[in-house]
């Protein structure tokens, strides 16, 4: 099996944010609830947990980004 980039959910104190999904994208986000639980040897986790880790990780990952946020912060070095 392939490993999977996101690891064990993180159980943070929550802010609420609502938010519609396509269809679609919700069923991926199942599936890969189940997978990432078969690939830990538990249940898989509510797919809305997965939203944040998800998002964390791209944003972590997206050099544009924190290109951008550097020119943003003040007295960051580049």
């Amino acid at each position: 099996m392939s490993k999977l980039k996101l690891g064990p959910i993180a159980d943070d104190k929550p802010l609420k944010v609502q938010v519609e999904l396509p269809a679609a994208l919700h069923q991926d986000l199942v599936d890969y609830a189940h997978l990432l639980g078969r690939e830990q040897g538990q249940s898989a986790v509510d797919p809305a947990r997965l939203i944040v880790p998800m998002l964390q990780r791209f944003i972590a990952t997206d050099r544009g980004f924190a290109k951008a946020r550097r020119t943003l912060t003040p007295g960051s070095a580049d």
